[in-house]
């Protein structure tokens, strides 16, 4: 696909579109969840490596021992604190402490739409430039592993899977692409879709 990121640039200059969230493949119980959603504020960032193969995106799996979404693949990125001015300022102040990427090393390019997730979270979603000669230093009390996916693998609608899992009799659909052992799924492959969809829209995509 070759993505720039004068492409990623341009899709993030398009206006917002309808907020995102955990079921929006789940049509039938949306609007339930938007209307009981307790809207608790947090931030991520979606960093991405320009290599001379192409844009890489910083992804980590948190921690096994916590007590949420432990083992789970996600952006650096977590609640807005009363000291947060803003909630980019919440994006890349969790990343420092999550990985030690300083916000001086951070070029942010825009936002994504606002997500919401099935625990209560309203997400703010930020994608931003990186020095290509970064070097991850993980929080181990956070983050068991950080890793870099190419962002042309997880833009391609061919490596998006729709799985689905059951509860209580309620079957949940969500999507995920699982790439080199690793298994990107829930609000982080959403937010990824939401990106993916704004790039359709700049590359003349249809469908």
């Amino acid at each position: 696909m070759d993505i720039t990121l004068n492409e990623v640039a341009a899709a993030l200059a398009l206006a917002p579109s309808d907020v995102r969230t955990d079921f929006d493949l789940n049509p039938e119980v949306k609007a339930e969840q938007l209307r009981i959603h307790r809207k608790r504020p947090a931030a991520v960032l979606c960093a991405l490596r320009p290599l001379e193969t192409g844009l890489q995106v910083i992804l980590t799996q948190r921690a096994a021992h916590l007590n949420q979404h432990a083992g789970q693949v996600a952006f650096p990125g977590g609640k807005i604190d009363a000291a947060d001015p803003t909630a980019q300022d919440a994006a890349l102040r969790e990343a420092e402490e999550e990985i030690g990427l300083r916000p001086d090393q951070v070029q942010l390019l825009g936002g994504l739409d606002t997500y919401l997730t099935s625990t209560g979270y309203t997400v703010t979603p930020y994608v931003g430039v990186i020095d290509p000669g970064w070097t991850p230093s993980p929080d181990p009390s956070e983050v068991d592993t950080v890793f870099e996916p190419p962002l042309d693998f997880l833009m391609n609608p061919q490596n998006r899977k729709r799985h689905h899992h059951d509860r209580n009799g309620y079957r949940r659909y969500y999507y995920a692409m699982p790439w080199q052992g690793f298994y990107i799924w829930g609000a982080t492959a959403g937010m990824l879709k939401g990106l993916s969809d704004r790039l359709d829209v700049v590359r003349g995509v249809s469908g």
